[in-house]
């Protein structure tokens, strides 16, 4: 299969599948940083998602600030830990999220926020395609990725929100790390898809071959 060449002329020389199926959430990172010129290409990428009624109600907002990504990550976790309840997985995760040395972040270097406007009906759907086409775009250049739900909250607080320059009407949907990764984890076993239901009518009628 011939590799699919981006728009700046960028070559991809992962299979779209390949990709798909070997996309892993990483949660070990190097310190190096990603380049200013990947980042703005793994934009340009991410804003070829669908949208509904074409709206492209995304934004963008890149933290590459190590102490801001550590102030975000403290606050993050004491957001989470306010709401930790016996049988609910912020409870199983408590003893992780109360350790100071715990970035939620994983220690990665950039932080995309993918921040959904008004525009359109559906516009935190089309905010996680445009996450979910940035991953594999990532993954098909050599960088790992892992979506950050933790940080969500304190991300769409008042402080950070003028901090990073998130209008009113706007919310952030997608925390996304990327970076280069110190170790990537095995595959994790999916279970077979869930089908409720699969109605099949009748088989269409054969079109004539013209003959």
């Amino acid at each position: 299969m011939e590799p699919v060449v981006a728009g700046s002329g960028t070559r991809c020389g992962v299979d779209l599948l390949d990709a798909i199926y070997a996309r892993r959430a990483v949660r070990a990172y190097t310190g190096r940083r990603v380049e200013p010129e990947v980042v703005r290409r793994l934009l340009d990428i991410a804003i070829r998602a669908p949208s509904a009624v074409n709206a492209q109600p995304w934004a963008f907002v890149v933290v590459q600030d190590v102490a801001l990504l550590k102030r975000i990550s403290d606050r993050a976790k004491r957001a989470t830990l306010a709401h930790a309840e016996p049988g609910t997985r912020v409870w199983e995760h408590r003893a992780m999220l109360e350790d100071p040395a715990f970035n939620v972040f994983y220690d990665a270097t950039t932080l995309i926020v993918i921040c959904a406007s008004p525009a359109g009906g559906q516009s935190n759907e089309d905010c996680c395609l445009a996450g979910q086409t940035l991953m594999l775009a990532a993954h098909g250049l050599g960088l790992a990725t892992c979506p950050i739900g933790f940080a969500r909250e304190a991300l769409n607080e008042a402080e950070f929100r003028r901090e990073l320059a998130i209008p009113a009407d706007h919310a952030a949907v997608f925390p996304l790390i990327v970076g280069y990764a110190r170790e990537v984890p095995p595959a994790t076993e999916r279970r077979e898809p869930r089908i409720l239901a699969w109605k099949r009518g009748p088989a269409p009628a054969r079109v004539p071959s013209g003959r």
